[in-house]
C-alpha cells in the first residue's frame, strides 16, 4: 500500500511539472555543447578535440551541434564569447565599497586569477592559439576588444580616483594580463603538480599599489 502511494506521489510529481519552454529547451542544450567543447579541450587538448567527441559528450548529434552554431568556428567563437563572459562575472563579484586602494587591488587580481586558472581560460587560451577564423574577424581581434573591455570597465570602477596617465595605465592592464596568462601557462605545463601562485599574486599586487601610489605622489 505505502509502495503504491509512493509511486502515486513520484507520478503525480511528475506531472505538476511545468514543461520547459523551446527557448529553455534550446538555452540547455546549447549550454551542454559549449560545457563538452571545455572539457574535451581541457582533458584532451586542442588538437584531438573532435565534433565526435563533443556530440559524445554533450548527448546531442554532430547536425544539433551545427544547427546551434552553424559549424567549427561558430561553436569555437561561442566558446570564447562565454569564456569572457565568465570573466567579466568574475570581476563584478569584487567589492567596490572596499575603502581601502590596496584592500580593492588584493580583491582584483584574486577574482582575476580564479578566471585565468580555470578551465574556461584555458580552453579560450588553446582555441586563440589555433583559431584562424578570418572571416569571423579571427581570434586575435575579439580576445583584444573583448579582454579588455572588461578590464576596463571594472579598472575604472575599482581604481577611478587613481589618476595615471592613459599611456601608464593601458601599460599596467597589459603587465597585469601579461603576468597573469604567464602564470596560467605555467599552470597547464605543469598539470596535476601546479602549486598555488600565492607569492607571485602577491607581487603583482604589490607592483600595482606601489605604481597607483607613485601615481598619487606625483599629481
Amino acid at each position: 500500500m505505502a509502495e503504491r502511494a509512493a509511486r502515486a506521489t513520484r507520478r503525480g510529481e511528475a506531472t505538476a511539472r511545468p514543461r520547459r519552454s523551446h527557448a529553455e529547451r534550446t538555452a540547455e542544450t546549447r549550454a551542454r555543447i559549449l560545457t563538452a567543447v571545455v572539457e574535451t579541450i581541457t582533458e584532451m587538448g586542442f588538437q584531438k578535440t573532435t565534433a565526435a567527441e563533443i556530440a559524445r559528450r554533450a548527448g546531442v548529434t554532430w547536425g544539433a551541434v551545427q544547427h546551434h552554431f552553424g559549424g567549427k568556428d561558430g561553436i569555437l567563437l561561442a566558446v570564447l564569447e562565454d569564456s569572457f563572459e565568465r570573466f567579466a562575472q568574475r570581476l563584478e563579484g569584487i567589492d567596490r565599497g572596499a575603502s581601502s586602494l590596496d584592500e580593492r587591488v588584493s580583491q582584483f587580481i584574486d577574482h582575476a586569477w580564479r578566471h585565468f586558472s580555470s578551465d574556461d581560460y584555458r580552453s579560450s587560451f588553446e582555441i586563440l592559439l589555433n583559431f584562424t577564423a578570418e572571416d569571423e574577424g579571427g581570434g586575435d581581434g575579439l580576445w583584444k576588444s573583448e579582454m579588455l573591455r572588461a578590464w576596463n570597465e571594472i579598472w575604472s570602477e575599482l581604481f577611478g580616483e587613481v589618476e595615471l596617465p592613459a599611456r601608464r595605465t593601458l601599460v599596467l592592464q597589459h603587465y597585469t594580463i601579461s603576468v597573469l596568462s604567464g602564470l596560467a601557462s605555467m599552470r597547464m605545463l605543469e598539470g596535476t603538480s601546479a602549486g598555488i601562485r600565492s607569492e607571485e599574486l602577491d607581487l603583482l599586487k604589490q607592483t600595482l599599489s606601489r605604481a597607483f601610489a607613485e601615481g598619487a605622489r606625483a599629481r
